[in-house]
Parts: structure tokens; sequence; C-alpha cells
């Protein structure tokens, strides 16, 4: 554009140039409100997650990676399975956390009461803010309370309860859902002292009765996420047949073939890490066996035993005789009958490196560091 400077021309072209001025300034300014009209909303950027292993190597951690969790009523083998898969060199479960169960529980009784919901959604506490928070914090629970690994793996048994929600949290896990004969179960819990919130160890009928609660609630749960989400694992099949179940479950997990998860007693404390305050650590530092099959027959009072069909349905819905005393599981795989004949023939010494590996005796343990969150089935979304 040429200006002409004759004729006030000093004074045009100064307004001119203002004018010039004042539109480039108006069109960048409506420039820059189209732009940010396409923008999405200001959102915080989480930065990426990550730990260093022993090995120097880097692993990143998520909410879309794919996690492992075992759940079931306590004493159905959860800690079993999860010292054999923590036998596997690509994985990790480490010891009950006892935090991720209650606070996804706390979580349900806070939108469970309609005023509470209510003050949340005022303080601008919505569902996405209080799933990103418990989110976060079951995943940095998960991810730092062991040595990093390739795949995480939890181990809280009630978690389960909350399966459903879980897979909100996590879309990719995974479940392991153990389940056992229930009267062995409660045998178990009443025989080892297992304080559970709900159960009356003085009563093997009101036991079973909140087994079988407990246990539909998870069934339930099991059935809603899904066969490509939860696999159910009969205790005493994976006890009879380890390595049939074991493929099993590797394969259901996405996880390459192992012999090592065949004998985790070779990894306790030299990469598999075991609670000296949980009930089930000095059995599982012997190889399978079938010693904790049968124990319960015998010791269940004779009127429990007749009712037993009616007290506890559950037992025939996941496949057990509730009539048969003694039961027949089925037939041991040869190793494991000779693992059950060395054990029997060694007990002294197996007994002794009990002890020794637990070192607190059942008399100095504060069984509040055994007692489970509620069992109430109700608690769970």
């Amino acid at each position: 554009m040429t200006l002409r400077l004759s004729r006030g021309g000093p004074r045009r072209a100064a307004v001119c140039a203002a004018l010039l001025l004042c539109l480039g300034a108006l069109l960048l300014r409506l420039g820059l409100l189209c732009y940010t009209e396409t923008l999405p909303p200001p959102a915080m950027v989480t930065p990426e997650k990550y730990v260093v292993g022993p090995d120097h190597k880097t692993y990143e951690y998520n909410r879309d990676m794919p996690l492992i969790f075992i759940g079931g009523v306590p004493r159905s083998g959860t800690t079993l399975m999860r010292a054999m898969l923590d036998a596997h060199p690509d994985v990790r479960c480490g010891q009950e956390t006892r935090v991720i169960p209650r606070i996804l529980q706390l979580r349900y009784h806070w939108l469970k009461s309609e005023k509470e919901s209510l003050r949340l959604e005022q303080a601008g506490i919505t569902k996405p803010v209080l799933d990103s928070a418990i989110a976060a914090f079951t995943l940095e629970i998960i991810a730092k309370h062991g040595e990093p690994a390739p795949r995480l793996c939890n181990k809280d048994p009630l978690t389960i309860k909350m399966g459903t929600y879980v897979l909100e949290l996590f879309p990719n896990a995974k479940f392991i859902f153990m389940v056992r004969d229930g009267r062995a179960t409660v045998h178990s819990i009443i025989s080892r002292k297992v304080t559970i919130t709900g159960f009356d160890l003085t009563s093997y009928r009101q036991c079973l009765k909140k087994w079988n609660t407990a246990v539909e609630a998870m069934n339930k749960q099991c059935k809603e996420i899904g066969p490509k989400r939860c696999l159910r694992v009969p205790y005493e099949q994976l006890v009879l047949h380890p390595k049939s179940w074991m493929e099993k479950v590797l394969q259901f997990l996405d996880l390459p073939w192992n012999e090592t998860v065949l004998h985790h007693q070779d990894f306790i404390n030299n990469g598999i890490s075991l609670s000296k305050v949980e009930r089930s650590s000095d059995q599982v530092i012997k190889p399978i066996n079938l010693e904790a099959l049968t124990k319960w027959v015998g010791n269940i009072p004779d009127d429990v035993v007749r009712d037993m069909a009616d007290i506890a349905p559950m037992l025939s819905v996941l496949g057990y005789d509730p009539y048969a005393n003694p039961p027949s599981y089925g037939k041991p795989d040869s190793v494991v009958a000779d693992n059950t004949r060395e054990i029997e023939k060694n007990k002294a010494s197996w007994d002794q490196r009990a002890r020794e590996m637990l070192k607190i005796g059942s008399d100095n343990m504060d069984t509040g560091f055994d007692k489970e969150p509620s069992d109430n089935p109700e608690n769970a979304t």
C-alpha cells in the first residue's frame, strides 16, 4: 500500500498507520478467540510413572497395564497361588497390602450414603475425580510395595468383591478367583484362629453361612467380569494337578510357561518374600502337597454335617458334594504324592523350618494383624 505524503502527508500517514495497527490487533484477537474455542479444557498432565529395579531397568506403570488380582475367601489358596506366580520371572505379587480393599470399601460407603454423596459432589469430588484418586493410590501401592517386574500382581483376597469397579479403574486387569471346599476353608479359619470380621470362630454353622454369603458375592462378581477377565481356580485341583492348572493360569494371563511356578518353595526368601503375620506363610514354604485337603473331615459337628446342603448351598454351585464325608477330589499327580510322602517322613524338620522362617510365635502374634476387612458382601459394588 502506498501512502501519499502531500497535502498534510505526515499527519495522514500517522492516522493510517494507527488504523492499520488497530485493525491488526483486532484480527489477532479474533484469531486467538477462534483458536482457543477449539482447544480442550485445561487439565493437569500426569507425568509418566516408573520405578528402577535392581537390574537398573526402568519399569513404567499406569492404569492401562495388565495388572493381576488374586482373590477369594481367606484360607482358599490365595497365598499358594501368589507364591506360584511370584516364582515366575516376569511376575511380582508380594504380600497382602491390606489397604487396597479398605480404600475400595471406603469409596463404596461414601457413595452409598445419599448425604455423603451430595457433600462430595458439592465439594467438586465427582466420580471421575474420586476414581482417578483411588486408581492412583492403588497403583502406587501395588507398584512400590515390592520389587519392580514386567507384570505386577496384587493378592488382597477381598478385592474381588469389588471386581467390576476395579476393572473400571484398570481396564486391562485380570482376576484369578480361588475357590475351595467351604468346609475346608471354615475349618482352617477356625482351627488357625484367623479373625475375620463377622465370623464367629466358636461356630462352624455360623462361619459356613458367612462363607456361603461371601463366596456367592465373589462368584457373582467373577461372572459379571466375564471369562476373559476372571478365571476361577479350584484349590483342590491346583494342588492335585499343579502343572495342568498353572498352564491354564499362565495362558489366561498371557504369560509364557516357566517351570519355576511348580517349584515356588525354592524361591522363598530368595525372590519370594513372605509376611511373618500372614497365617499361610508357614504352609507355602513346603512344596505342593496333600496335607490340607481333608483336614476338616471329622471336625465339623454332626448336626452341621447333616444340614450342610442347606447351610452352604454354594458348595454344590462350585462343584462340591455337600454330603460327601470324606469327599473325593481326585487322584494326585505323582509328583504331588511324592512331595506329600517326603513331608510326612520329615515332618519334624519341616515344622522347624516353619518356626525359623516365621520367628514370631503364635502366642505373641497380634491377631489384629490377621483381621480381614468386613466379609459383608454388601460392602461391594
